[in-house]
């Protein structure tokens, strides 16, 4: 691999990266599509990182240019995301095996939540990436643990592997929470950016793989509970994962 491109929406989903970056070496900034994207080298691989913003469209822009422009073999997308299962809570960590559109519906033309001509609505993680960073959470968690319970009050955090649904939406209420788990039983986890990425890269026959950890549970208080776990911990999350998952190798 040449040059793995990592991806967040919202600046606290890179937690110190950029940071680790320029104590690394030299980080060459190229502003596009009003967009920074950080190039340089961090724990000896080489890397672009750059936060594509929220919202499906963004994050396919952003990982076109990745692709195109700045020639990454591979993607990861890190960053936040509601519960939907109801076993999965605040603090958990979720790792993509497969992602979809919930809020895809081009019936009667093409089956709910399928991709037009592309005859799928799954798209599949790249299973090495995915076990690298399902490694990389399983350590943060064993390693960091007792003090995320001390300092933040995350109760027995876990890591879930299954399907991650993605959709301009942000699901926050009672309502919301029950349709989407009708509609998508397997579903544990929602978010807005990561069906998109997984698509791009299907199109151009690029592993991707996405990291989310639960800061709400897509419900009344998912509002309240996003900003806080947003502002106080996810931070945290994001840099004991990508370290342990980039000095893995990836």
């Amino acid at each position: 691999m040449k040059r793995l491109g990592i991806m967040a929406a919202l600046p606290q989903e890179l937690g110190d990266l950029i940071a680790q970056m320029r104590s690394a070496g030299e980080v060459r900034t190229v502003t596009l599509g009003r967009r920074d994207y950080y190039v340089g080298d961090v724990h000896g691989l080489a890397v672009v990182v750059t936060l594509a913003r929220i919202g499906k469209v963004a994050a396919a822009a952003t990982a076109s240019a990745l692709i195109h422009v700045f020639e990454a073999d591979a993607i990861v997308f890190t960053g936040v995301a509601g519960g939907v299962r109801a076993d999965v809570q605040v603090g958990d960590v979720v790792i993509a095996d497969a992602l979809m559109q919930h809020d895809l519906d081009a019936s009667p033309l093409f089956p709910r939540f399928e991709v037009p001509l592309l005859d799928r609505a799954h798209f599949h993680a790249d299973r090495a990436f995915a076990d690298a960073l399902t490694a990389a959470a399983d350590a943060f968690i064993a390693e960091e643990g007792g003090a995320l319970s001390e300092r933040f009050a995350v109760t027995a955090p876990r890591v879930h592997r299954g399907l991650v649904v993605s959709g301009d939406r942000f699901i926050a209420s009672h309502e919301a929470l029950f349709a989407l788990r009708d509609a998508l039983p397997d579903a544990l986890a929602v978010e807005m950016e990561g069906a998109a990425i997984a698509q791009v890269c299907y199109e151009h026959d690029v592993p991707c793989a996405v990291v989310r950890t639960i800061s709400d549970t897509a419900d009344a208080a998912a509002p309240a509970s996003f900003a806080d776990f947003l502002a106080s911990i996810a931070a945290t999350y994001s840099s004991g994962i990508l370290s342990r998952f980039l000095r893995a190798g990836f």
